[in-house]
């Protein structure tokens, strides 16, 4: 099966590029068929290289991508980093040909651009990490006013798969209050369903992001295309990538 990853329909400036990738193609097998990613899966290393050089291919990326230690949280890095690996769940580059890459399966990838392609950036969102600011974060850390910023929701968990208990209910509440609406009741006395989706768009609006784009797509809901954590536990992990082109 050839790759099909997916590219954001979003207004994006010439000279941008991005892609989200799917589990379809890749040379990983077992739990983590296809196009696994994440060298921290447990999947074999070797066929991890595969499919990131496979990837790298397919969307004729100008460098490897710059891979994230990714931790739930809102640390935000400048791309190049002298950390190989840098611990953060957010980063930005303003250099041309340097790909910025979050990684997820099941957390929402949110990516940034300029609307003149000055900057790039991504935020890796998953429910902690939205809640503790991660996407302001990201914001804050552009060289650029937020007015200017163009983003774009990646797959992610759909709010019908994503139950939490009341307490993340609270938490998103805490800091603002009409969070709730992206919140409704679940099966079980505790429980809600969490939309995503609709948070990341209530926090960036209010980081002054109004040109946001993409968001819907579930990876909970589609095992042939996405790997979703909550759905299978262990797998592998699909990457949301963005870069500006060196031959602009």
């Amino acid at each position: 099966m050839s790759l099909r990853p997916i590219l954001p329909d979003w207004p994006a400036p010439p000279g941008v590029r991005a892609a989200c990738s799917t589990r379809e193609g890749g040379v990983s097998t077992g739990l983590h068929a296809g196009l696994n990613l994440g060298r921290s899966s447990g999947d074999d290393p070797a066929a991890v290289a595969e499919n990131r050089r496979l990837l790298a291919a397919a969307l004729g990326l100008p460098r490897a991508p710059a891979w994230l230690q990714q931790v739930h949280g809102t640390r935000v890095v400048e791309l190049p980093c002298r950390d190989e690996l840098p611990e953060a769940d957010a980063a930005f580059t303003t250099q041309p040909g340097v790909v910025v890459c979050v990684q997820a399966a099941d957390c929402l990838p949110v990516l940034f651009c300029a609307d003149d392609a000055s900057v790039v950036a991504g935020a890796h969102a998953g429910w902690r990490g939205l809640c503790g600011g991660v996407l302001e974060s990201t914001v804050a850390a552009l060289p650029v006013a937020p007015n200017r910023l163009i983003a774009w929701l990646g797959p992610a968990i759909g709010p019908e798969a994503f139950e939490v208990g009341d307490e993340v209910r609270a938490a998103f509440v805490a800091v603002d209050p009409t969070a709730a609406a992206c919140f409704r009741d679940g099966p079980a006395s505790g429980k809600q369903f969490a939309d995503l989706f609709a948070l990341a768009r209530q926090r960036l609006a209010a980081a002054g992001v109004s040109r946001i784009h993409g968001g819907g797509i579930s990876t909970h809901a589609d095992p042939a295309r996405f790997y979703s954590f909550r759905r299978d536990g262990i797998c592998g992990r699909m990457a949301a990538l963005i870069w500006i082109d060196p031959s602009r």
